[in-house]
């Protein structure tokens, strides 16, 4: 069966579209939710499929900058909301979504898309590999414990959305140039996703707003939920849940998760989307009572293949060539050499193979090649290539993003 795909000519489309994962996430349209969604991913990034005059799919695509190794924002496609209609599943419909998306995204120009998988089965097939880890943490109260006293260098204090607004994207600025991953953020983002509280879970707080402050600037913020609940003897069996809390390095980072480890009338104290290099690993007396639990994490795909690899500067110096494999976009296909901060097309003799997928998860820093070649995922055809490369791609640090977009 095919199907005609283009884009959304209007709301009324991109909230039919959008249904296509809303039916399996509980939702259904909303007019007025639709049009704060459409503020953010604008209608021409969103894609329908049609059977005849019917809308059976969506897939879009937030305009984002990413953070790459080196702290340079590269142009990236933020893949989300894609769906097929439960009516109309395995008969083509994502494949053509897919098919359509990807081609919008090269005539753009941007170099990457990138995604969190609801199903880690589909994306492959269209070239994303896993490109970073990520975990959550469910800790008890009683091993909050710090391995460093506490530092009276800094204060803490709530604040209104107002505010918020005002001091939290100069903290996530500073540690997103630092942090391959993570991603800009516009104003109208933060307003209508990160602090909004339109739907919070029922039994559980708004979302309290915390910044941390140092000789007068904001180094640190916190987004956290409770959910109180007390037994019959009166024993709180309550819950902070952590949005999200970032800061910049050393004192900050440790200054913020002591508060919210130190809350009382709490047994618990949960956070997701935790990289495995992060901080609190090591600031914690007992962590591996943090139950720390891996996952994966940000999907990348490598749209064009020479401007992705130019786009970020790389560790060492050196050069390796990749024989890069590409049956969904085949403008990508052939061999590339990388050196002096570039990528270029060569008839050089290759001295690594792998499939897009591969280079995706390996683009970030957060995946050698050399664990991709103990995995099959790619092949080294010279000694030593998968080592060299995997000192040109290092990053410094583990990708990281936050947020499920």
């Amino acid at each position: 069966m095919s199907f005609r795909v283009r884009i959304c000519a209007d709301v009324d489309e991109f909230g039919r579209a959008v249904l296509g994962v809303a039916r399996y996430f509980g939702m259904d349209i909303d007019l007025e939710a639709d049009e704060r969604f459409s503020r953010l991913l604008p209608l021409e990034r969103m894609h329908a499929a049609f059977e005849g005059d019917q809308i059976v799919g969506g897939a879009g695509a937030f305009p984002f900058e990413m953070t790459v190794p080196g702290g340079i924002p590269v142009p990236t496609a933020g893949v989300t909301v894609v769906g097929t209609y439960p009516t109309h599943r395995r008969r083509g419909a994502l494949r053509a979504l897919s098919r359509a998306q990807l081609d919008d995204v090269h005539t753009r120009g941007e170099p990457l898309a990138a995604l969190w998988a609801s199903s880690e089965t589909i994306y492959g097939r269209y070239g994303y590999g896993i490109a970073s880890l990520c975990g959550s943490i469910d800790l008890p109260a009683e091993y909050t414990a710090f391995v460093n006293p506490a530092r009276d260098e800094g204060r803490l204090r709530f604040v209104e959305q107002e505010e918020a607004v005002r001091l939290f994207p100069r903290v996530w600025d500073a540690v997103r140039r630092r942090t391959p991953g993570m991603l800009g953020r516009s104003r109208e983002w933060w307003e209508l996703r990160v602090l909004s509280d339109r739907r919070h879970e029922i039994g559980s707080s708004p979302k309290r707003l915390v910044v941390y402050e140092r000789a007068g600037r904001a180094e640190g913020y916190a987004i956290y939920r409770h959910k109180q609940e007390l037994r019959d003897d009166g024993v709180s069996v309550g819950e902070v849940r952590v949005v999200e809390a970032i800061a910049v390095d050393g004192i900050p980072t440790e200054e913020v998760w002591r508060y919210l480890l130190g809350m009382d009338w709490t047994s618990r104290f949960t956070a997701r989307l935790l990289p495995p290099d992060h901080p609190l690993l090591f600031l914690l007396a007992t962590p591996r009572r943090l139950q720390y639990r891996m996952s994966d994490g940000l999907w990348v795909r490598l749209v064009d293949v020479g401007a992705a690899l130019s786009a970020r500067p790389y560790l060492a110096d050196g050069a390796v060539v990749v024989d890069v494999a590409d049956q969904f976009c085949p403008w990508n296909a052939g061999r590339w050499r990388i050196a002096d901060g570039a990528a270029k097309r060569t008839r050089a003799t290759a001295h690594l193979r792998c499939d897009v997928t591969a280079l995706g998860s390996a683009y970030l820093g957060g995946i050698s090649f050399s664990q991709l070649v103990r995995a099959g995922r790619a092949e080294e055809l010279r000694r030593g290539a998968a080592m060299r490369a995997d000192a040109m791609f290092a990053a410094g640090r583990h990708p990281w993003c936050p947020e499920i977009f």
